[in-house]
Formats: structure tokens, sequence, C-alpha cells
């Protein structure tokens, strides 16, 4: 069995008004603003970006997740950031890994941009040799839920009172699985 190509994620992905690129300083202010545009969704996230946690959850990220071989990703909407998704801990051996972390601002949802960014990840994994994508949503989330459904992905069970949230709150999250022989 050959071996997935993780270097290969981190390349931009564009399809019409949807760009994805390697988070960059560049991307930092905007990425806050478009964190600020929605107070109310942090409250479903394991940890929030807005306001006064911006710094923090950035820091966090950059000292955990870069040492764990995430590829973050600024998320834009016709050059405008609006927000950000990763490539979560990509296991090449066994070919899997989860896409997540990811916010968009309200601007864009609705309106088929989430679906056509993960159609973009899905793509790309899968073009990179990955053979399993796993998506991760707290199950207050129905929104996303639904999302993930729609792109093709399966319910494969819920992890109850798995994670602490930065409220407190102790979530369930549902894990879906995506296989390459199923996608399209």
């Amino acid at each position: 069995m050959a071996i997935a190509d993780a270097a290969a994620l981190a390349a931009p992905l564009e399809d019409g008004d949807v760009r994805l690129e390697l988070l960059a300083d560049h991307h930092i202010e905007p990425l806050r603003m478009a964190c600020s545009r929605d107070a109310d969704i942090w409250d479903i996230y394991p940890v929030s970006w807005a306001g006064v946690h911006f710094d923090e959850a950035l820091a966090q990220t950059e000292r955990f997740h870069g040492s764990r071989g995430w590829v973050r990703f600024a998320v834009l909407h016709r050059g405008a950031v609006v927000g950000m998704t990763n490539f979560i801990d990509p296991d090449v051996n066994n070919g899997s890994l989860e896409i997540g972390g990811t916010y968009i601002e309200p601007s864009v949802r609705g309106s088929g941009f989430n679906g056509a960014m993960k159609r973009l990840m899905i793509d790309r994994a899968f073009a990179c040799g990955f053979t399993r994508i796993e998506i991760r949503v707290d199950t207050r989330n129905s929104r996303s839920m639904a999302a993930v459904l729609k792109l093709g992905a399966t319910h494969e069970g819920t992890l109850r009172r798995n994670r602490i949230t930065w409220t407190g709150y102790v979530r369930d999250t549902a894990i879906f699985g995506l296989l390459k022989d199923e996608w399209r």
C-alpha cells in the first residue's frame, strides 16, 4: 500500500470565489476580524477565537497543533479572509486525516461556500493518497452536522461527554467518516 503524501496537502486550493492558503502572518488581523463577526457561535466551539480570546487561541494552535503536523489554512472569499480550516493529524501510514477546526463568518454561510471549501479539501486529501477522512462536530451544532451529511459522510458514532469546552460545557462529539471509494 502506498504511503500518503502529507506535504502535498499544503498547496493552495481554489475554486471560483473560494481560496484556501496556508495561514500566514498577513492573515492574522483579517482572521481576527472575521472571528469577531459572530461572537455567539464560539459557545459551541472547544476554544473561543472571539475578542480577547483570539491571541491565546492562536498561540495555543501554534504551540500544540503546529508540532502535530496540522495543515492550517486561512479561508478567503474573493480575496478577503472569512475564516479558517485545517487538515488535522495526517497519518500517512494509515492514510487517514481529519478536517476540522473550521470557522467561516456569517457572510458566506448558507451560500454553498462551505460545501465548495470542503469539496476542495476532500479532493486534495484523496489525491494525496489518503483514503479516510474524519470530521468531528459538537452535537449542538446541527447546521454543521447537516452540512457534513450533505457531503456524503457517514455518521459513525458519538463520543459522549468527551471534551470540556472553553465555557466549561462537557460536549458530545459526533464522528463522521468518508472513505475514498465512497466519494462521488
